[in-house]
């Protein structure tokens, strides 16, 4: 019997002995659900690495050679967001998540030894909390996506019951794919309601008429929504949710809230969003970082996913001490009554959040937002101006995001974005595999980190293209 030095099981005598305690004949079995012609059958053939051990500095060389193949869009910035968006982030925060006691801190097990790491995240969640307009937050989420999964199954157990959630057929169609595999299981049907094409917020009676079956469990919106329209409805969405006994769940933007009103003011009760905005960056679409809050409901609280940490004091009451409280996952109580299997805190990323914020603070992210907000519609209007663009798509007002209708200029949309690649400027998302009803639409982003040159850049890059149509 040989065994492999780095791998215990690999004698065949231990393989079948593991394949007859789980019930299969062969190894194969355990992935049947591979496409076929995913699998690799013939292991001569597989040709890996190049050959032969290389040093250091070759492959220093092979992979700087490989990089230096992709396209860098800096200037201008690339116009995509659609959930992961190009901001400015200052170097104080990329300094401060680089120090050693925070890059490399995890979850904040012993207290004695996690004071500052608390201390930091209970800083978090108070500038969230002040941001939102929300009681309690938490510092436990990995994205928009999984916040808002894991905010309906919080409405079902405070409700318990299972049942219908309605979102906006406007949503993140990324979101709403998690959204789907997380409630898969549980038997929660999700359910679109329409939204007019001309302004592009819900629809207040189609609303109505679906929650009056009485078995709907949660009412989701976006505000922004992905298409990038204020939801001028919010306030009455929320009053609609309540009078049916339902649970209202409202997704931001962070950033949007320097100007639009809070999710707390709106009578959310619960609110997500993702802090990528908040110093992030995009980094190659990850980490990011959850945005979740609720209010203070103890029904709401014990049943909020994730670790919360809260402020005390000292025994004889003369020091100030951080701990974490309310613990509701699986590693801290029994796993069948964990509320959540997120098993991380987003630490670091809620660090750098709690450093943007404070670097900002409330006059400083009003101003980004009134920023982003005339950029954006700057940026709407020069391309309103092209024969053949409409431009935004909708007539309600918008943040940041627009949807830009290339339908009257001939042109598919995926050419027109291959033309402007050609030109260096990366354009916007194609919409109509995700909205088909849009037709030749893209979703445009414009923030803080695109001027007006880069605006006019790409205008006249547009009216090109689509004038040798």
């Amino acid at each position: 019997m040989v065994k492999h030095p780095w791998l215990p099981n690999s004698p065949r005598e231990i393989k079948e002995e593991m394949l007859k305690r789980i019930g299969v004949n062969d190894v194969a079995e355990l992935f049947r659900d591979i496409p076929d012609k995913a699998c690799v059958r013939n292991w001569d053939n597989l040709k890996i690495g190049l050959g032969r051990p290389l040093s250091e500095i070759e492959v220093r060389r092979f992979v700087d050679e490989r990089l230096s193949r992709n396209r860098v869009f800096k200037n201008p910035p690339p116009f995509l967001g659609a959930g992961a968006w190009p901001h400015y982030v200052p170097a104080v925060v990329k300094y401060i998540v680089s120090r050693g006691e925070f890059l490399t801190a995890y979850t904040p097990y012993q207290a004695e030894a996690s004071y500052g790491l608390m201390q930091a995240l209970f800083e978090y969640q108070s500038l969230m909390a002040e941001l939102l307009e929300m009681e309690v937050v938490n510092a436990s989420m990995y994205d928009w996506g999984s916040a808002l999964a894991e905010a309906i199954l919080m409405a079902m157990r405070i409700l318990r019951k299972t049942g219908k959630v309605l979102v906006p057929s406007t949503m993140n169609p990324f979101h709403k794919k998690v959204l789907e595999t997380y409630t898969w299981p549980k038997d929660i049907i999700i359910e679109e309601v329409k939204h007019d094409l001309d302004k592009g917020t819900m629809d207040l009676e189609d609303l109505k008429n679906k929650l009056s079956g009485g078995d709907v469990i949660a009412v989701y919106i976006e505000n922004p929504s992905f298409l990038g329209f204020i939801e001028e409805n919010a306030k009455d969405i929320g009053e609609i949710t309540h009078d049916h006994k339902a649970i209202y769940i409202i997704g931001i933007d962070p950033l949007s809230l320097g100007l639009l009103e809070a999710p707390g003011n709106l009578e959310a009760d619960i609110a997500i969003g993702e802090g990528q905005p908040l110093g992030l960056g995009l980094n190659y679409g990850g980490p990011y970082l959850g945005i979740f809050a609720t209010r203070f409901k103890m029904k709401y609280v014990r049943q909020m996913p994730g670790r919360i940490i809260g402020l005390t004091t000292t025994i004889d009451g003369k020091q100030r001490a951080f701990s974490m409280i309310l613990q509701t996952r699986e590693q801290h109580i029994r796993r069948e009554k964990a509320t959540s299997n997120i098993c991380t805190n987003e630490a670091l990323c809620a660090v750098a959040a709690a450093v943007y914020l404070a670097l900002l603070g409330k006059e400083g992210i009003r101003k980004l937002g009134e920023l982003i907000y005339y950029r954006s519609h700057y940026a709407a209007y020069k391309l309103s101006k092209i024969n053949g663009i409409v431009a935004p798509r909708y007539n309600a007002d918008f943040f940041k995001e627009f949807v830009v209708d290339f339908n009257n200029t001939g042109l598919e949309y995926s050419i027109i974005h291959e033309e402007l690649l050609k030109k260096g400027i990366h354009g916007g998302l194609y919409l109509k595999p995700y909205f088909p009803w849009l037709g030749e639409s893209a979703l445009y982003c414009v923030t803080e980190l695109h001027t007006k040159q880069d605006i006019d850049l790409l205008a006249k890059a547009l009216k090109e293209i689509v004038s040798r149509r």
